[in-house]
């Protein structure tokens, strides 16, 4: 079986070469459609072997991915973006299962780097190359829709996922989408699409949360509201969750999650705890891939933090902990509620496991110092506080640099 990658690009010069070269020995063919490029992104694509071709962009992805896909001629189709990249090790899974004859989709685990709040999220990227699946959506656009729809027709194919993430994605982090101006982009595309679905949840889900980060709060909770409203009163068939042996698409439970997920965090910025713990606690409860949920099991450990329960949001931290022991926000916020536990060992096995998962992490190297300090390490709490002191000077935290300096000669443990 032969695999095509399919691309939609535009000014991607930075990114794109970390992209192909992820990919350049796996697949058979890479097909890049250029929307606009006004730097080398398509000399590049060429010098790595790249069929480029060229679409003039209408402020719809869907559009320009299905125009790509009508250049590809493999068997199978990954679809990736510029800032995202292949993880080596989840190739030999992809080899083995491409060659199989019962699956037409296969989702794929997506790492959000450097991300706090959802660091995993599940993605329809891998498919075959069947005449009736195109992307649909003019933002986040997805096949699932046209899968469900060959499901129905066709129910002798399968829909499947791969453990282990797949796709690394440095998209969503903050200076990539102030350059790319993505908020501005997506909010234009979702309200073109928005004006004839207005009902449709998945938009709701999307463009509300967009509003509650952007800071239109009481606009993103109608938006999520509605979402919500309209997905629990219908059956929407989307990704499969479950085995890989199952025959149908499941309901929609990873948008009902995005809606309550996201209804939490706005409740929160209203200062509605009860409100927002509710959403949280309906999210976890939701069957979708476990992983998916770290982003609800933090949030909720956060609040019950705040509010004192310092034992329940152990216990939130720690079941998001068993999910992915590589979780460092997890391990930070689990060290700052053993610290307000008085168990400052553990607290400090914590901030350490987190600092060895990003030796970057200001805050870990503080609050370490802060707990050494209180065990009477004084060398081991020296040497974490000017560590922390040097990171915010790097990370531009002047200010919590000066501050802390200051501090710390304030009660002699520096001069």
């Amino acid at each position: 079986m032969s695999i095509s990658l399919c691309m939609i690009v535009k000014n991607e010069e930075t990114a794109l070469p970390k992209c192909l070269n992820s990919v350049k020995d796996f697949v058979d063919e890479m097909v890049v459609l250029d929307t606009g490029s006004s730097d080398r992104t398509a000399e590049i694509a060429q010098q790595f072997g790249a069929k480029v071709h060229h679409f003039q962009w209408s402020n719809n992805f869907s559009t320009a991915r299905n125009a790509a896909l009508k250049y590809v001629t493999g068997d199978w189709v990954l679809v990736l973006d510029a800032d995202e990249i292949l993880t080596p090790s989840i190739v030999p899974q992809l080899q083995e299962v491409i060659q199989s004859d019962e699956y037409i989709l296969i989702n794929l685990i997506r790492q959000e780097v450097g991300a706090i709040q959802s660091p995993y999220s599940l993605v329809s990227r891998l498919f075959r190359n069947h005449p009736e699946i195109r992307f649909e959506r003019p933002y986040h656009a997805l096949v699932d829709d046209s899968v469900a729809a060959i499901l129905q027709k066709e129910p002798h194919w399968q829909v499947g996922y791969l453990q282990g993430v797949a796709i690394l994605h440095t998209g969503y982090q903050k200076s990539a989408i102030a350059q790319n101006n993505k908020s501005v982009k997506a909010q234009a595309a979702m309200l073109e699409f928005l004006s004839t679905h207005p009902n449709d949840p998945y938009v709701c889900s999307k463009l509300g949360a967009l509003y509650v980060e952007t800071g239109k709060i009481s606009q993103g909770v109608e938006l999520l509201q509605r979402g919500l409203n309209q997905a629990t009163g219908q059956s929407v068939p989307q990704k499969n969750l479950a085995c890989m042996a199952a025959n149908q698409l499941e309901e929609n439970y990873e948008i009902l999650y995005e809606l309550h997920y996201h209804l939490g965090i706005a409740y929160n910025h209203l200062k509605k705890p009860q409100l927002s713990l509710e959403h949280y606690q309906a999210a976890i409860k939701l069957p979708i891939y476990p992983m998916l949920k770290l982003g609800a099991y933090n949030n909720l450990g956060n609040l019950l933090k705040d509010a004192g329960d310092l034992n329940s949001a152990k216990k939130a931290y720690e079941t998001a902990l068993k999910i992915d022991p590589d979780f460092v926000t997890g391990h930070y916020n689990l060290g700052m509620t053993l610290k307000a536990l008085n168990l400052f060992t553990d607290a400090i096995a914590c901030y350490q496991k987190a600092i060895r998962l990003n030796p970057y992490y200001a805050e870990a190297y503080q609050n370490l110092g802060v707990v050494q300090l209180k065990v009477g390490n004084l060398q081991a709490s020296k040497t974490a506080f000017k560590n922390a002191i040097l990171l915010h000077e790097q990370q531009y935290n002047l200010e919590e640099a000066k501050r802390l300096r200051q501090g710390l000669y304030e009660i002699g443990l520096i001069r």
